[in-house]
C-alpha cells in the first residue's frame, strides 16, 4: 500500500512476485469499506504498508483493528527498490505502491504494526508536547523582533515571559506604531504564560505515562519526559535491534566511515531518526552543564586531541548505548516472572554500562543484520 490522507494505491502480489492486482481506495469510510471488500478474496495476506510512523499510520491503525496483518515498510527501502525495479526514481503511486510491495515479498524482519492502547495514547501526547514546544519557540521569536525595535540592543537571547514582561514594564512608547507595537509584545507574553502552563501539564501526564509503562529511561541524566516517550514510541520494540551498533546506526549517532588511503577518520552521520538523534543531543548537552560522568568523558576526548564536534559525537553514540542497555533491561525486567527464553535475558548485553565511560563508542556503522538472531548478545567486554 502506497498511503495518502484521502487516498491510498494498493497492488496485489504473491510469494513468487506475481502481480494478482491493485487498486485505488478513499481513505473515508465508504472507501475503506470497499478496499476491505475488494481484498476479502484473498484469504492469507499481510499488508506491507509504507511509512507506518508517518503518513500511512492512520490506515495502518485501522487495518489492525479489522484484524489485519501489517507490517511497516521504510519509505528508504520502498525508493532504493523503486530504482532497482525501474532503473530510475520516478514516482507515481502505482510504481510506489510495486515497490513497496516488492520490499514486504522479499524481506523478513520487516517490524509488525501492533495495537498497543497505551503507546498510542503516548505518540498523541508527545507529538503534542513537541507542537507545544515549537509554538513556545515561535512567539518567542516574534517577541525578540518586537522588543529590537522597542528597547536598543533587543533582549537577551534566552528570554522567558517573566523577563520580557519586566523589560516591557520600562517601555512607554509615544507614536502610534511604538504603542502598537508594546501591545503586541504584551499579548505575545500573555501567549507565553498560557503555553509555559500547558507545557507543565503536559510534561506531568508524561511522566506519569512513561513510569506507568515500567520504562527506567527518567533515571538517566538529561533524559525528561518528553525525551523519554518519544523514545518509547518511536522505538516501541528495542529487541528488534541486534545489538547497540544497530541502534545507534537507527538513531544516527553511529559514526560514518570516512576514510582515504592512509587517511582513517570518521564522520557524523545526518541519517538516522532525527527525533532520536535531537533526544540524545539535549541529553549529551544537559550532561555538560554540570559535572557528570558524560562531561569527564568529554574532557578526556578533548585531551586526546578530538575537537569539540569529534568529542560530542563520541558523547552520543555513548548515550545510545547507554540508552540501548536501559531499555533492553527494562524489557528482561519486565519478563522476569514470564516465561524464559526471550532474547537479552541476561542483563550482560552488549550495550554499554552504566556510565558513559564504559563500552566502545569509536565503531562505525554496523554491517547487515541477521533479522531473525536467535544467539544470545554477547556480554560487554
Amino acid at each position: 500500500m502506497d498511503p495518502h490522507k484521502r487516498s491510498v494505491t494498493i497492488e496485489v502480489m504473491d510469494a513468487a512476485e506475481r502481480v494478482l492486482d491493485g487498486g485505488r481506495f478513499g481513505t473515508d469510510e465508504a472507501g475503506f469499506a470497499a478496499l476491505m471488500d475488494y481484498v476479502s478474496r484473498f484469504g492469507d495476506r499481510v499488508w506491507a504498508v509504507e511509512g507506518c510512523n508517518g503518513i500511512g499510520r492512520h490506515v495502518a491503525v485501522r487495518l489492525v483493528a479489522a484484524g489485519e496483518e501489517v507490517v511497516d515498510v521504510p519509505p528508504k527501502l520502498s525508493a532504493r527498490a523503486r530504482v532497482f525495479s525501474t532503473g530510475q526514481g520516478r514516482k507515481t503511486d502505482a510504481t510506489d505502491a510495486h515497490s513497496v510491495a516488492l520490499v514486504g515479498t522479499r524481506m523478513s524482519g520487516l517490524r509488525p504494526v501492533v495495537a498497543d492502547e497505551q503507546r498510542k495514547e503516548l505518540r498523541v501526547l508527545v507529538d503534542r508536547r513537541g507542537w507545544l514546544g515549537e509554538e513556545h519557540t515561535r512567539k518567542v521569536a516574534q517577541l525578540h523582533h518586537l522588543l529590537l525595535e522597542l528597547i536598543p540592543g533587543g533582549a537577551k537571547k534566552d528570554l522567558s515571559a517573566a523577563q520580557a514582561k519586566a523589560l516591557l514594564a520600562g517601555v512607554r512608547p509615544r507614536d502610534a506604531a511604538g504603542k502598537a507595537r508594546r501591545r503586541v509584545a504584551a499579548e505575545l507574553i500573555g501567549d507565553l504564560e498560557r503555553i509555559h502552563v500547558r507545557k507543565k501539564a503536559a510534561d506531568k501526564e508524561l511522566t506519569e505515562l512513561v513510569r506507568a509503562t515500567g520504562s527506567s529511561l527518567l533515571d538517566l541524566l538529561g533524559i525528561g519526559p518528553t525525551g523519554a516517550a518519544r523514545l518509547l514510541v518511536d522505538v516501541e520494540d528495542i529487541t528488534r535491534f541486534p545489538d547497540r551498533g544497530h541502534f545507534a546506526s537507527w538513531n544516527g549517532t553511529a559514526p560514518i566511515d570516512a576514510s582515504s588511503g592512509d587517511h582513517v577518520r570518521h564522520r557524523l552521520s545526518r541519517q538516522g531518526n532525527r527525533q532520536i538523534n535531537r533526544t540524545l543531543h539535549i541529553m549529551a548537552t544537559v550532561q555538560l552543564r554540570r559535572p557528570s560522568e558524560g562531561r569527564s568523558y568529554f574532557d578526556r576526548k578533548r585531551a586526546d586531541g578530538k575537537t569539540n564536534m569529534e568529542a560530542m559525537r563520541c558523547l552520543k553514540r555513548r548515550l545510545s548505548d547507554l540508552v540501548y542497555k536501559t531499555m533492553l533491561d527494562d524489557v528482561v525486567r519486565a519478563k522476569a516472572t514470564g516465561p524464559g527464553g526471550h532474547r537479552g535475558n541476561d542483563s550482560d548485553s552488549s550495550a554499554t554500562g552504566s556510565q558513559p565511560h564504559t563500552g566502545s563508542s569509536d565503531k562505525p556503522l554496523p554491517g547487515p543484520a541477521d533479522p531473525h538472531p536467535r544467539t544470545p548478545l554477547p556480554a560487554a567486554s
